[in-house]
């Protein structure tokens, strides 16, 4: 205990005394003392205030008095397991909304499967063999053993074609998303174009530093006629699984948008958010691998690991590496190095492909679950998107509630999903039917026919 840290801060002038009292006091009322925290010795926290010790324990043994602090003998000094009144009244204030029993929102995997022992496993290998060197900044790029490890998998799973020189470890998907927008406004690019329906925070992101262009999406993906009316200078879209509607983008589709970037001089960021998880034809590959130049190939571990490991690439193109590796040193300087060490061993032992293996087969058998449930408890909705991803859309009867009612009925259930409305901009298109986003793959196994049963008995009530 006496080699415990504590910080607090002391009015300059007055009783040093009552200062320290008063300095406890108020680091309790405002959290950052939590119930339960030990305390330093007295004789520990005098020296480190330049007080007596008489000072600081005559401070203690006021806190004791009025129910802030406790004592137990050997155990030390400690804040009081029990709160005060004012304290509960500070943190009562901007509580979190309770979640939802049933979660059933789109974007994210079941991280109850999380592989523990291999990625412990992994973690092991890493502490025992990596080098001293690997705690330091490094390259801002990533350590070269994950950067190798990728460029192997990635081409030998998505078909991409990248030296590891060109690629940059960051952290997830919404850094990679900023560090280029960053970049292309650095290289001249005023517009990016974006797909509509799109997530609001990936808008968010690009919007900060360029202009956005709606590019909508129909069943063959992102409109290019958007993009060649429009200024321009890059576009940003998914085109193994669109997010949210879950088409495919068409192969005339891919082969104009590469035209465009190759006439206008244009960037293409393809997010492969999902793609290791198609269920019903062979795998898209990616369209990078078409044109390394021009399209800036971008992943994640966030839905095959879990968003708690915050571990994404970007396959770079030459003409971008150089000002991209700045712009992540200024960032960050570097993502993780033990995660990036312990994933490229996952990588290189097969474990990682082992686990997908396994959550692959189990995403799909919910799919089928979810599939068999709609049709047989709403015959007149329609699931669309399930050729691949973690999630499907619910199409309900035009004549049916509004996404709103559904909502709103589902939320009172306890049951969260997304209306497909919030991903779109502008107005809703003419007999727009009301569609939910459902995702199937955020509930634990135990708990994923309960969901369904809330989820389904609420929409057939309706």
């Amino acid at each position: 205990m006496a080699g415990l840290d504590l910080f607090i801060e002391m009015a300059p002038r007055g009783r040093r005394g009552r200062a320290v009292e008063e300095a406890l006091r108020a680091a309790i009322v405002e959290g950052r003392l939590a119930a339960g925290s030990r305390l330093p010795a007295t004789r520990s926290l005098a020296e480190e205030l330049g007080l007596s010790r008489g000072t600081v324990s005559q401070a203690y043994a006021q806190l004791v008095a009025e129910g802030w602090l406790t004592t137990a003998g050997r155990a030390g000094t400690r804040v009081a397991a029990q709160p005060s009144p004012e304290l509960r009244a500070v943190r009562a204030v901007g509580g979190a909304v309770p979640a939802p029993l049933h979660d059933l929102g789109p974007g994210r995997p079941d991280v109850s499967v999380f592989p523990r022992q291999a990625w412990l496993v992994a973690l092991r290998h890493v502490l025992r063999e990596a080098p001293a060197a690997a705690l330091g900044y490094g390259d801002p790029r990533g350590r070269i053993e994950l950067r190798a490890a990728l460029s192997g998998y990635l081409g030998r799973v998505r078909g991409v074609r990248i030296d590891p020189g060109h690629l940059v470890v960051c952290s997830g998907y919404t850094q990679a998303l900023g560090l280029l927008a960053e970049v292309f406004a650095q290289v001249g690019v005023r517009e990016a174009g974006m797909e509509n329906p799109a997530l609001a925070d990936h808008l968010t992101v690009v919007g900060r530093r360029l202009g956005v262009v709606d590019a909508e999406v129909d069943a063959e993906g992102m409109s290019v006629a958007a993009l060649e009316g429009s200024g321009a200078g890059a576009a940003v879209c998914t085109p193994a699984h669109q997010f949210p509607l879950g088409v495919s983008m068409s192969a005339a589709r891919r082969a104009r948008l590469l035209g465009w970037a190759q006439e206008r001089g244009g960037w293409i960021v393809e997010d492969d958010y999902d793609g290791e998880f198609r269920y019903d034809k062979r795998p898209v590959g990616a369209l990078q691998g078409r044109h390394p130049g021009r399209v800036v190939y971008v992943g994640s571990v966030s839905k095959s690991l879990g968003p708690g490991v915050r571990l994404g690439w970007i396959a770079c193109p030459p003409g971008l590496l150089e000002p991209l590796t700045e712009v992540k040193r200024l960032a960050d300087r570097t993502t993780g190095p033990l995660d990036q060490l312990a994933f490229a061993s996952m990588l290189a032992s097969g474990a990682y492909d082992r686990h997908l293996r396994t959550v692959r087969r189990a995403y799909r058998q919910r799919r089928d679950v979810l599939a068999a449930r709609v049709a047989q408890c709403l015959p007149r909705a329609r699931l669309t998107g399930i050729a691949a991803g973690l999630h499907a859309i619910v199409e309900l009867p035009v004549a049916g509630p509004s996404e709103a009612d559904a909502v709103a009925a589902l939320r009172a259930a306890s049951v969260r999903v997304h209306p497909l409305g919030s991903y779109l901009r502008g107005p809703v298109p003419a007999g727009y039917a009301p569609r939910l986003v459902v995702g199937y793959a955020t509930p634990p196994a135990h708990a994923y026919g309960l969901a369904l049963d809330a989820l389904l008995g609420t929409l057939r009530a309706l």
